[in-house]
């Protein structure tokens, strides 16, 4: 989707009549990697969900595609998951076109074996809960991601997970964190979110640091300060790693393609050959005759994708390390 993917201009947003932040007028372009950063209480989460679309704005003017898909990630939508079903129940809510293999095949990329696929979510961790609400909103491929204190209640492993996928993700990320970690591998900018305005902060998590401390008009260091062409090259250098894997994921859902394909051919072709109408046919042994002949090559065609599929996975993971 071309760029800008969402635009704002003098947009004011609250709750009740009261606007917690004015005159907002941003843009947000595919490449773009943007931390939140502001004290608790100045509108972070606000921002984020008038970018999901669950606030409207009180004034301004938003632009954005009607075909714009965002990404909300927030721990509160815990509470919204359905508790008796499991992982497999929920995707396959999500992706009810889809074959169980590759519904299984989508868990699996988030740590879901098929024991916790089918593990009733109310006895899945915290952290479980977490890995599949980023799971259930990755699959709906969208342009932007918004994640909103993501790393709650997350174990090491799972955080490392994360910013795995984020980094994979080839549209725009806004992240609300107190994470540092987090950030810092996965943010190349910052939007400071303080006294009901958001603007662009020059500097990293140290000048943020400093500049609550009163170091400095905007953060600024006197020394060991990143420069603006240094920031811009490490944007540029992120970009292009993202680049780099990207061929990686669109030959791993190729593969998923040709497989689904195929199995559907398969289970035409069989439903055709077990109908009682074709023994009842005076044609049906010739036709019966053409009808394996077909299922024998998809048959073929299929272990062939499958083994596609299953190398295009292993890079995929190897690219994830």
């Amino acid at each position: 989707m071309a760029s800008p993917l969402y635009t704002t201009e003098n947009v004011s947003v609250g709750y009740d009549g009261q606007a917690v932040i004015e005159n907002l007028s941003l843009r947000l372009d595919a490449d773009d990697r943007i931390a939140l950063i502001g004290a608790n209480g100045n509108g972070k989460s606000t921002l984020i969900k008038l970018l999901a679309g669950r606030l409207q704005p009180m004034a301004g003017k938003i632009g954005k595609s009607g075909k714009l898909r965002v990404g909300y990630f927030a721990q509160h939508q815990a509470d919204e998951l359905d508790l008796a079903a499991t992982p497999l129940i929920a995707m396959t809510r999500k992706r009810r076109r889809d074959t169980e293999t590759k519904v299984r095949a989508m868990l699996g990329r988030f740590g879901f074996g098929a024991e916790k696929a089918e593990t009733k979510i109310g006895d899945l961790s915290g952290g479980e809960k977490a890995r599949l609400l980023f799971a259930l909103m990755s699959v709906e491929t969208p342009h932007i991601l918004l994640l909103d204190e993501p790393t709650n209640h997350l174990d090491v492993n799972s955080r490392q997970a994360l910013v795995q996928a984020v980094n994979a993700f080839e549209g725009a990320v806004i992240i609300v964190s107190h994470d540092p970690h987090l950030i810092a591998l996965t943010a190349d900018r910052f939007w400071l979110v303080a006294g009901g305005a958001v603007t662009p902060f020059d500097g990293d998590m140290d000048d943020y640091r400093a500049l609550l401390a009163g170091n400095g008009g905007n953060g600024a260091k006197a020394a060991g300060r990143v420069a603006a062409k240094d920031k811009k090259e490490r944007r540029r250098e992120a970009a292009e790693q993202r680049q780099a894997v990207a061929h990686l994921k669109r030959e791993l859902a190729s593969a998923e393609a040709k497989v689904e394909k195929l199995e559907a051919r398969r289970e035409d072709l069989t439903g055709a050959i077990i109908c009682p109408s074709l023994y009842r046919d005076r044609g049906g042994g010739a036709k019966l005759i053409v009808l394996r002949k077909q299922l024998g090559q998809v048959e073929k065609d299929l272990r062939a994708a499958e083994d596609r599929w299953a190398k295009a996975q292993k890079n995929w993971d190897a690219a994830q390390t």
